[in-house]
């Protein structure tokens, strides 16, 4: 099972965001900044166990699978009532 993750940032993330905001800095350092908080995010990402990635690859393409197949019926549908409405093709 995988570890539960509070979506806060790091204290040293939101230290960092204070200390660039407070200073007037250019762009490259901003950009700088901004990188370096994107990987601290990335560190907290946890990837699902094989056993929870095959679920939810299952789940997913179950509900694909009925999506197809409620589109399909509805085109069928309004096919055969467009057919209905202006008669045959000829």
């Amino acid at each position: 099972m995988a570890r539960k993750v509070v979506d806060e940032p790091s204290e040293e993330v939101v230290a960092n965001a204070r200390i660039a905001r407070e200073s007037n800095r250019g762009p490259f350092a901003r950009l700088s900044v901004f990188i370096k908080q994107v990987f601290a995010e990335l560190r907290k990402v946890v990837t699902p166990t094989r056993k929870e990635l095959l679920s939810y690859t299952g789940v997913v393409l179950v509900f694909v699978i009925i999506m197809m197949g409620i589109v399909s019926a509805f085109d069928w549908v309004f096919g055969f009532v467009v057919l209905y409405v202006f008669g045959t093709p000829g």
